[in-house]
């Protein structure tokens, strides 16, 4: 069975790509899939781009064009959780698309045509990615240097794996007071977001349309503030690809 992993931008896959056995590149809908082996693993890396269609068309395209077993999604997330700080890893427990609102026909967040607004991830593929997570953040300060990058971290902070919900919109969130009312609103709902990110609940849906598992880990690479538009890029070329790197291989060892 082909485990598809996708990330959202070219350095968070680009030492999994090296690290490839037998790699095989193909082009489909306009994106470059790469067929090979992982740690005796058959996989298909994909780049998903920003935003949730073109995460819907690359996920159709996994399923439809190579017949994925699961997706496996990897990459980077504002934090919004009490807690949820840069270095630290996210694994999404289920999915939201906070820009969703067709109130007052229905209700707000709410998906038109499903009656739900969010969306399970696979409980098994999640407490490995979660497992593997947990494991990679622990030796995240000595390992990838987060505190000589010049980040924006914690002082003193001990990275940890969280597993909650994360939500998506086509919005790159980088304003405190609007990631305080993203969270607020949606917290007074009942829905106890972790982070913010662009993709991963419009795969979410795509595999559960396909009855496909699907499992997602999100490294906190700013706090969806003020200074996020600083943190994100530095975060992304010097962190993100290791983070990526040794999560996966962990996991894929533990399929």
């Amino acid at each position: 069975m082909t485990t598809a992993i996708l990330s959202a931008l070219p350095e968070e896959q680009s030492s999994l790509v090296q690290h490839l056995a037998h790699p095989q590149r193909l082009m489909h809908a306009g994106r470059a899939f790469w067929l090979g082996d992982l740690n005796g693993r058959r996989v298909v890396l994909a780049l998903s781009g920003i935003g949730k269609v073109a995460a819907a068309t690359t996920a159709t395209a996994l399923v439809e064009q190579f017949r994925v077993a699961r997706i496996v999604f990897t990459g980077v997330a504002g934090g919004v959780g009490d807690g949820v700080n840069v270095g630290d890893v996210v694994v999404a427990q289920d999915y939201l698309q906070h820009d969703m609102d067709a109130s007052p026909l229905f209700p707000r967040w709410e998906v038109p045509g499903y009656s739900r607004s969010r969306w399970a991830c696979d409980a098994t593929l999640s407490a490995l990615l979660l497992e593997a997570a947990s494991a990679c953040v622990s030796s995240a300060s000595g390992q990838f240097g987060l505190k000589s990058e010049g980040l924006s971290t914690v002082e003193g902070a001990v990275h940890r794996a969280h597993h909650g919900l994360v939500a998506s919109g086509d919005r790159f969130v980088s304003a405190a007071d609007e990631a305080h009312r993203l969270r607020s609103a949606l917290r007074d709902a009942g829905h106890n977001v972790l982070a913010v990110e662009m993709e991963g609940a419009a795969v979410a849906q795509v595999c559960h349309d396909y009855g496909i598992p699907f499992a997602a880990a999100r490294t906190i690479s700013d706090r969806a503030d003020d200074t996020a538009h600083v943190d994100f890029p530095l975060f992304v070329q010097t962190v993100a690809s290791r983070y990526a790197e040794h999560m996966v291989l962990a996991f894929l060892q533990k399929l």
